[in-house]
């Protein structure tokens, strides 16, 4: 379970990481959470990323500054990263921003369960 301030786990699968972020994200925990993520993408260089966000509680505007400066590093390395089950706050932030229309968003968790 994770805690106040941004939590951060992976998994790798063949050439996907999967970097599970929980807790808030704001300009508190954003640096910690983005230094940590741009040290695992650096040393693995993945196809792709997927930031899976079902834990996310909290988030400000530097996270997505942190989605999208994500999304540029990856790209950097000619891989793509997309969003996976973001949380209601978390979403709304992205449709705000006009982010849904830029980063791939997959749903995978049933509502209610």
């Amino acid at each position: 379970m994770f805690k106040k301030g941004g939590q951060v786990s992976y998994e790798e699968k063949e050439d996907t990481l999967v970097v599970h972020i929980g807790g808030e994200i704001d300009h508190h925990s954003a640096v910690q959470v983005r230094t940590e993520i741009d040290a695992r993408i650096i040393a693995t260089k993945p196809a792709r990323v997927l930031l899976e966000l079902s834990g996310v509680d909290f988030m400000d505007s530097s996270g997505l500054g942190l989605i999208m400066g994500r999304f540029a590093l990856v790209k950097k390395y000619n891989g793509t990263l997309s969003l996976l089950d973001p949380s209601p706050a978390v979403m709304k932030m992205i449709e705000l921003a006009g982010m849904d229309r830029m980063v791939s968003i997959f749903k995978t968790k049933v509502k209610g369960i």
